[in-house]
């Protein structure tokens, strides 16, 4: 996920989760001119879905690397085989991000791996399992209506909503992730522009390849 908005100096606690969530929506390609309190519903709802998920184990494998930065990762799902992958990098500049901004009441120490843990391990779960209907019937986005019969829609970015509401709700965090990759994003800006753009923000938590 790319928060692509992400103001270097704004008080980005001043927006909250479902506002967080609605910019993700507004951000992702198909969206660009739906009607904001549309988009609204559709972040309350997915919100709303991952926070009820049940604890989803992760079966994968999990693997640590460096490399995140670059990337503009926290962490990444792959399935061939199925692993994933923690980018420590990130997830340590994340912690740095949380204590300097005085958000350690919010994400306690340690929580940044396991929220990133706990993300991935969703997406699978969505994407592996009878969940992912569900999902679009909790969003009630019609795809096809022929007289009494509806096809539910996909909302794109509506599972990474879920996903960060899911990783929110199991790691007892007193904020969604979506507020700790604004300010990653935040951070990457203000330091791609002391070195040229060298660096992209890190802000995609939940890229897969499958």
């Amino acid at each position: 996920m790319t928060v692509k908005d992400a103001p270097a100096r704004a008080d980005l606690a001043a927006t909250d989760d479902i506002g967080w969530a609605v910019r993700l929506l507004a951000a992702t390609p198909t969206h660009e001119h739906r009607d904001p309190e549309l988009l609204r519903r559709w972040a309350r709802a997915a919100d709303a879905f991952g926070a009820a998920l049940a604890p989803v184990a992760c079966d994968a494998r999990i693997v640590e690397r460096d490399g995140g930065l670059e990337l503009g990762l926290l962490a990444r799902y792959t399935s061939r085989p199925p692993t994933v992958e923690l980018y420590t990098d990130t997830i340590d500049l994340a912690e740095r991000v949380v204590d300097a901004r005085g958000w350690r009441d919010w994400y306690p120490p340690g929580s940044v791996r396991a929220a990133a843990l706990a993300h991935e391990a969703v997406h699978v779960h969505l994407h592996h399992g009878p969940a992912k209907a569900a999902l679009k019937r909790a969003l009630g986005h019609s795809a096809l209506r022929l007289g009494r019969l509806r096809v539910s829609g996909h909302v794109a970015g509506a599972e990474e909503v879920a996903a960060h509401a899911y990783a929110r709700t199991v790691c007892g965090l007193g904020r969604s992730p979506l507020l700790l990759t604004a300010a990653l994003a935040a951070e990457a800006e203000a330091r791609s522009g002391s070195a040229n753009g060298s660096n992209p923000p890190p802000a995609r938590d939940a890229r897969r390849e499958n």
